[in-house]
C-alpha cells in the first residue's frame, strides 16, 4: 500500500550558543544572504546575539493573523441544519489548512476550532467536510495523536509520521500476543495477526462501512483477550479489536468515518481508505514527506525553535534536522532562543484593525502548537493545562492567552480573564462569549481532559 521507504539525504540545521539579542530583523540584510542557510556547506554555528531578531510582539501578531484569532461573526449559527453556502464550505477547508491539522482526540474540539474561525460555520458544515465532501479526514498522526487533516495533506502526514506509529504499534501488539500466551513466539504471532488483519480488511471491504462490533462478529479473532497485568488485582482483560483497527488505520489501510451518534460521539464507523478517499496509498518518500510537513508547520506556526518542531512532529532529532535541511530557512533570534523561519516568510503580518479576540476549545491546535509556550501563554499554564500537558479552553487576546472559559450545566458560558486586557478587548470577549453560548444551544460540552480553571468555572 505504501511506496518504498527510504531516508532522504539531509543536512543539519545550525547549532547555537546562547547570547543576547542585537535588535530588530534586518530583512534587507537577510535577503542579501546574512544568516541564511540553504545547503549542507552553509550551515554554521552562530551565537544568538549574531542573528536577526523576531520578537514576541511580531510572533503574536503572526499567530493571531494566521490562525484567524478574531474572525468577525465567529460562533454565529446554532448547531445542526443543512450545510450552508459554498463560500462557508471553502472557508472551513481553508481554516483547517491554516492550522495544518486539527486536534481530534476530543471530538468536540474539531467543531469548536472551526466555528471559532469561520463566520457562519455550524456543525453541519464540518460534518459535510468530513463525511460528505470528504475534504477532511480523521487519522492517527504525529505523536500517536488523532487529528483531522486536509485530504490533500493526508499522504504527507501518513508517510512522514503515521506509518512509523502504525509499525511500532503492530510490533508492540505482536509482543503482547506472545507475552499473554496467545501465541508461542513472535513469528507465529506475526503470521496470526497478519491473517486477522487480512480477514478484517476483507470484511470491511464487503460491508463498505462497519463498526468495531460488526467487524468482531465477522472476524471472531478480534475478540481475543489480553491480560497484560495477569495476577494483579487491577488486571482487566482487553480485546484486541481496537488495537487491530487503530493499527490498520495508522498504516493507512482504513479510516474513521461518521460516528454513531451526535457530533460529540467518538464511536466511529470504519471504512477502507481506498473507497473513502479514493486511493490505495501515497507515492511519497518518507523523508520528502517530512520536509513537506516541516514546511507546512513553519508556514503556519513559524518562526519557531527546532525543539518546537521536534515536539510537534514527534520525530527523532535526526529526522527533524534532515527535514529542515531540505528547506530554505533563515536562522533568527526569538528573544534569546535560536529559531528558524522560512526564507520567503520574513515580512511581518499586517497591522490589525481591532483587537484579535477568540475563545478556543480544549486541545485547540493553536495552544498546542509549540513546546515552549511562554511567549503566548505567560504564567497561566497551571490553571489552563492538566498535569499531562493537555490544554483546556482558552481566551485569546491579540495573540496571547488571557484567560479561560467553560460551559456550565445550564448551558451558559463562563469566562475568567487572568490579566487586564483593557475595556475594548474585554467588551469583545463578552460579545464572543455570548455568540458561543448561542452556537452551543442545547449541547453540553465537557472537555475530555479537564483543567483546574475549566472545572472551577463549570461549577460556579
Amino acid at each position: 500500500m505504501h511506496a518504498k521507504r527510504g531516508n532522504r539525504p539531509g543536512v543539519s540545521p545550525p547549532a547555537f550558543d546562547s547570547g543576547s539579542s542585537v535588535g530588530p530583523l534586518d530583512r534587507h540584510a537577510v535577503r542579501a544572504g546574512v544568516a541564511r542557510f540553504t545547503d549542507g556547506r552553509s550551515w554554521q554555528t552562530l551565537r544568538v546575539s549574531a542573528l536577526p531578531r523576531i520578537g514576541v510582539a511580531e510572533r503574536r501578531g503572526r499567530l493571531s493573523h494566521r490562525h484567524r484569532l478574531g474572525t468577525a461573526g465567529a460562533y454565529s449559527p446554532a448547531p445542526g441544519g443543512d450545510p450552508t453556502a459554498g463560500d462557508v464550505a471553502a472557508e472551513v477547508d481553508a481554516a483547517v489548512r491554516d492550522l495544518v491539522v486539527l486536534h481530534a482526540t476530543d471530538a468536540t474540539t474539531v467543531y469548536l476550532s472551526v466555528a471559532a474561525r469561520v463566520a457562519g460555520a455550524g456543525v453541519a458544515d464540518v460534518e459535510d467536510a468530513l463525511y460528505g465532501r470528504r475534504s477532511l479526514v480523521r487519522m492517527l498522526g504525529m505523536r500517536r495523536t488523532v487529528y483531522v487533516v486536509p485530504a490533500a495533506l493526508a499522504g504527507v502526514v501518513q508517510e512522514s509520521s503515521s506509518s512509523a506509529v502504525g509499525d511500532a504499534e503492530r510490533r508492540k501488539l505482536v509482543a503482547h500476543l506472545v507475552k499473554c500466551g496467545v501465541l508461542d513466539d513472535a513469528a507465529a504471532a506475526d503470521a496470526w495477526l497478519g491473517e486477522v488483519e487480512r480477514r478484517t480488511l476483507a470484511a470491511l471491504t464487503g460491508r463498505g462501512e462497519a463498526t468495531a462490533a460488526q467487524l468482531s462478529a465477522d472476524v471472531p479473532e478480534l475478540r481475543t483477550q489480553l491480560r497484560l497485568n495477569n495476577g494483579k488485582a487491577y488486571d482487566v482483560p482487553q480485546n484486541i479489536t481496537s488495537r487491530v483497527l487503530v493499527g490498520l488505520s495508522a498504516r493507512g489501510h482504513i479510516v474513521r468515518g461518521r460516528p454513531r451518534g451526535t457530533w460529540q460521539s467518538t464511536q466511529y464507523a470504519w471504512a477502507p481508505t481506498a473507497t473513502w478517499l479514493g486511493t490505495d496509498g501515497w507515492d511519497l518518500d518518507p523523508g520528502q514527506a517530512r520536509v513537506e510537513l516541516a514546511r507546512a508547520w513553519l508556514a503556519r506556526f513559524g518562526p519557531g525553535a527546532v525543539a518546537d518542531l521536534k515536539w510537534w512532529t514527534g520525530w527523532t532529532g535526526a529526522q527533524v534536522k534532515a527535514a529542515l535541511g531540505g528547506l530554505d530557512t533563515v536562522a533568527v533570534d526569538l528573544d534569546g532562543t535560536a529559531g528558524v523561519v522560512l526564507a520567503d516568510d520574513l515580512e511581518p503580518p499586517p497591522a490589525p484593525r481591532e483587537h484579535g479576540v477568540a475563545l478556543l476549545p480544549a486541545l485547540d491546535p493553536t495552544v498546542m502548537g509549540w513546546a515552549e509556550r511562554g511567549w503566548y501563554l505567560g504564567p497561566h499554564a497551571p490553571l489552563l493545562f492538566d498535569r499531562t500537558g493537555n490544554a483546556g479552553p482558552t481566551v485569546w487576546v491579540d495573540g496571547r492567552v488571557a484567560g479561560g472559559w467553560a460551559q456550565r450545566p445550564d448551558g451558559s458560558v463562563a469566562v475568567r480573564l487572568l490579566e487586564d486586557v483593557g475595556r475594548e478587548a474585554a467588551a469583545l470577549v463578552a460579545d464572543v462569549t455570548g455568540r458561543l453560548s448561542g452556537w452551543l444551544g442545547p449541547a453540553r460540552v465537557t472537555p475530555k481532559f479537564r483543567t483546574p480553571l475549566e472545572r472551577e468555572l463549570a461549577e460556579s
